[in-house]
């Protein structure tokens, strides 16, 4: 059996734990069944990503994004459970298949047990705003730790774990969070942040989805998400390359990227200033009972799936 997960050119930790956590959920997963596909953490209920041949069993994924494939035949897919009652509603599924995204069960492993607390807030972008936001450097001007979705997985889920609050883009930026206990709250800086897949999760640990508006931090982000910023828009242009903003270091221009940077902060600055409100807003975590409820009945579905696959 493979795991199949969304590879981001970029990196994007939320989809690349796949590559480890169901070793230590399903030891021994990938030695049987070499034919089915595991189908696992992540948005990936997409006609255009999945394979359409061969077995897949569902553990956990969500619907957000496209067109639903032809999940009819049962023969070819076992869906044990979804990310969400959401999810199993556009699939066709009983919505009690709608459990919770299996990256909660990260918190289990043990090598993620006592982190200490470094940090006090931080924030963790989608990782579209990384790619081209100035972030670094208004968290830095917000006091705010910088947490990059892009990196590492187990760091970046580390870093999550020893912070005292996480203000998240990233919807498992807040789902890890969540999972460690770590109080958050949610942030858009766009409309191509997708609250679907938000409320979908958010639904099935008792909480609701309400993102604080974070203005974009530089033209290149607004290119790239095709949105508004500072009163130009860049509506049509989504997932468009955006022009370099930094040029190429050269001798005697290091005046003249000082200023340029002095420049994208003072751009920046509403951005800085909605990052530090949003570090100040009430921030929310689910109900122990309800997060450990969830959890047990993952638990049970992964130990039918060991008696059925294993």
């Amino acid at each position: 059996m493979k795991p199949y997960y969304w590879e981001s050119q970029h990196g994007n930790f939320g989809d690349d734990l796949n590559l480890w956590l169901w070793d230590f959920l399903l030891p021994g997963f990938r030695e049987v069944h070499p034919d089915v596909l595991l189908v696992g953490v992540g948005t990936v209920l997409n006609r255009a990503l999945l394979p359409a041949e061969g077995r897949k069993l569902v553990l956990g994924s969500g619907f957000g994004y496209g067109d639903l494939p032809d999940m009819r035949d049962r023969s070819l897919w076992d869906i044990r459970c979804v990310r969400g009652p959401l999810t199993a509603a556009k699939a066709g599924v009983p919505e009690d298949l709608g459990v919770i995204d299996p990256a909660v069960l990260v918190a289990d492993m043990p090598e993620f047990a006592g982190q200490p607390k470094r940090y006090g807030c931080a924030f963790v972008p989608h990782w579209e705003s990384a790619v081209a936001g100035l972030w670094p450097v208004v968290c830095a001007k917000a006091g705010l730790h910088y947490i990059d979705p892009r990196g590492e997985a187990k760091a970046v889920i580390r870093e999550i774990a020893q912070c005292e609050l996480i203000v998240a883009e990233s919807m498992h930026g807040a789902i890890l969070a969540d999972a460690f206990r770590v109080p958050w709250v949610a942030v858009s800086t766009s409309a191509n942040i997708n609250s679907f897949k938000w409320r979908d999760w958010a639904s099935t640990v008792g909480v609701e989805h309400r993102p604080r508006r974070i203005p974009i931090s530089t033209r290149a982000e607004a290119i790239i998400k095709g949105a508004r910023f500072w009163g130009v828009d860049y509506e049509g242009t989504a997932g468009a390359p955006a022009a370099a903003e930094g040029g190429v270091a050269v001798a005697g221009a290091a005046p003249r990227s000082g200023l340029r940077l002095a420049a994208k902060q003072v751009l920046a600055a509403p951005s800085t200033l909605a990052l530090w409100q949003a570090s100040r807003a009430e921030p929310q975590l689910s109900a122990d009972a309800r997060l450990c409820e969830r959890k047990a009945r993952l638990y049970g579905i992964l130990e039918e799936v060991r008696r059925d696959y294993l």
